[in-house]
């Protein structure tokens, strides 16, 4: 049985983490963190779903020496910075770690101190792999600490991929991504309310959104060519998901088959990656609450390639792509708990 303590359990990532981790057959949730204005409230009273599933008070205190005895793998579910501020203790208790935030996804130190702030550990950042499987799952499964991807990122990067790693791609990209409520986090503000966000669609961070860096750094990394994205986000008035469409230009002209043959025999092993039919567009409500990225695309004229994509911003942009992470690092089949691969059964 693999122990595991949430950090930030109250938030929206670290709730998705305890109800998928709940149904892990693996998995016991020994440990759940909050801040400590939020007093020790039972597990039940933050997660309502959970009642009578786990009986768990959560803590908000940190007792290393407890947490050492109880523990295998530590999620941090928390804000960026405050990660960075726990590292260095965590990293002395020999635990796997997954961390949800973006204090340790570059390799790059300026990179994340131009998007964010001054790291406070930067000597920790190459202990950490960048935790999206369908790149790093090798060095995922020997790592002991994992980075989890952004969720934009991860639905950018994905639709990208099979072109990147073949170099196809001509130029700037341009990424048009829609994100759900949760995305913006659980802290109030005046634009994230309901009367603010229902009925209506808004762009946001133009050119300016701290994950550009980060699907930059990746692609550039997996086809040594110096890739630049064009992304501009919006918010949309639904509760989880992410629907991004990318526009790339090819070096080289190229058929709608040819393109959709490339990703299906990219993508034929994952078991968290379903390219659509050739011109169908993924839909974000056939990916809300899965661990799926949907993914679909069309070559138009002038050799331009279309590549939208779908995923839930709080499972594989989040929670579920963590959990696929711990599997692979402590060595459980990794579609577990979202499906089994001898059944195809949902969670």
């Amino acid at each position: 049985m693999v122990r595991v303590a949430i950090f930030g359990i109250s938030g929206y990532a670290g709730q998705k983490l305890t109800e998928i981790l709940v149904s892990h057959p693996k998995v016991k949730i020994t440990k759940g963190f909050v801040s400590t204005k939020s007093g020790t409230p039972h597990l039940s009273e933050i997660i309502p779903k959970v009642k009578d599933i786990i009986d768990l008070r959560c803590e908000n205190v940190y007792d290393w020496k407890s947490i050492k005895e109880s523990c295998d793998v530590i999620f941090l579910a928390l804000p960026h910075s405050v990660s960075m501020t726990l590292i260095p203790e965590i990293m002395n208790l020999g635990k796997i770690v997954i961390d949800l935030s973006a204090d340790f996804r570059f390799s790059n130190l300026d990179n994340y101190e131009r998007w964010y702030m001054k790291h406070t550990c930067p000597q920790y950042l190459d202990n950490f792999v960048y935790g999206l499987p369908e790149i790093n799952r090798a060095i995922i499964k020997k790592s002991k600490n994992t980075a989890n991807p952004g969720c934009y990122p991860t639905s950018v990067i994905l639709a990208l991929l099979p072109l990147a790693k073949k170099r196809y791609i001509q130029g700037n990209i341009i990424s048009d991504s829609k994100s759900g409520v949760t995305g913006a986090g659980r802290s109030l503000k005046l634009e994230n309310i309901f009367a603010e966000c229902n009925e209506n669609i808004r762009a946001y961070k133009i050119g300016e959104h701290r994950h550009s860096p980060e699907m930059e750094e990746v692609l550039s990394c997996v086809s040594t060519e110096n890739y630049k994205i064009t992304f501009v986000p919006h918010l949309v008035p639904f509760n989880q998901g992410i629907l991004s469409t990318c526009y790339v230009n090819l070096k080289e002209p190229a058929t709608g088959e040819e393109i959709q043959e490339l990703y299906e025999n990219f993508y034929k092993d994952e078991p968290f990656v379903r390219v659509m039919d050739y011109s169908v567009s993924p839909s974000v409500k056939n990916v809300v609450n899965t661990n799926f990225c949907d993914i679909g695309l069309k070559v138009l004229q002038n050799n331009q390639v279309v590549i939208v994509s779908a995923i839930d911003n709080l499972v594989k942009g989040a929670a579920g792509q963590a959990v696929h992470n711990m599997n692979l690092m402590v060595g459980c089949d990794e579609t577990v708990p979202f499906f089994y691969k001898n059944r195809k059964t949902l969670v």
